[in-house]
């Protein structure tokens, strides 16, 4: 990923106690992605423009148009054009099965959409992998995200996100949202064909309640964030049976729920 590729340089005037002069400064761009399913449009995601694929994979996935990529007949994708056209069996059935569903408007920047019934997400089946980590690994990956944080580094304006194996960090997406970042990652795991349960999520980002879902569904026993943690994301966790950590910052972190996994 180049950081031509998500940013762009634009002259501001800054202020700087009482100097006040114009100077170049590099911002985050901002890109509309179209995504079409069975050539219909379904929606249109505000991210940055690196991995749409994945993106657009990711984010069909989480909103339960697809399961896997045997769900998926052909990809027409233009990515000059912001446009995705991803062929799936039993479109129509699904299509009109989400149209008349339940939409909850998220947390997420830009306001987003999500397609499921947060209601019913709390009945999901617990998660009982006897998965572990330590502290000394979870400050570690924590590091390693943030040292792998080249967008944010340079405007400031990015999340980023990571999934791990017990031993290390295998795929890290950055984007402007990060609900985006994670559906990234979800993304390149459906085309490279990689597992989700013995898998652990790394991320910037708050972790509210669609973030959770979306690591609960694929069985994703261990969340961390550098961030805070919602109290409905928390009652998710402990429902799900996700070890859930936020604020892990210096030598401290807060362990909302399933401590057992920290040794």
């Amino acid at each position: 990923m180049r950081l031509v590729d998500v940013t762009r340089t634009i002259n501001i005037e800054k202020i700087a106690g009482k100097m006040r002069g114009v100077e170049a400064d590099v911002v985050i761009a901002e890109y509309p992605f179209t995504i079409h399913i069975n050539d219909k449009e379904l929606v249109t995601l505000l991210c940055s423009p690196t991995h749409l694929e994945y993106l657009a994979l990711g984010f069909l996935q989480s909103e339960g148009f697809i399961q896997d990529d045997s769900s998926i007949k052909n990809i027409e994708f233009d990515e000059e054009k912001g446009y995705i056209n991803v062929h799936i069996y039993n479109g129509e059935r699904i299509l009109n099965e989400k149209a008349f569903g339940k939409r909850t408007l998220t947390t997420g920047c830009g306001k987003g959409t999500t397609f499921h019934d947060v209601a019913q997400s709390l009945a999901s089946d617990p998660i009982h992998s006897k998965m572990m980590i330590s502290t000394e690994k979870v400050f570690e990956f924590v590091n390693q995200l943030h040292e792998s944080a080249q967008i944010f580094r340079k405007t400031g304006g990015a999340h980023i996100s990571t999934l791990a194996s017990e031993q290390e960090m295998m795929f890290v997406h950055e984007d402007i949202g990060r609900h985006n970042a994670l559906d990234k990652l979800f993304g390149e795991c459906i085309m490279k064909d990689v597992g989700f349960e013995d898998k652990i999520i790394i991320t910037s980002g708050r972790i509210s309640s669609e973030m959770l879902i979306k690591s609960a569904k694929r069985k994703i026993p261990i969340l961390i964030s550098r961030s805070a943690a919602t109290q409905l994301s928390v009652e998710l966790a402990e429902k799900a049976g996700i070890t859930l950590i936020g604020f892990v910052r210096n030598d401290k972190m807060n362990i909302y729920t399933n401590g057992w996994r920290i040794v």
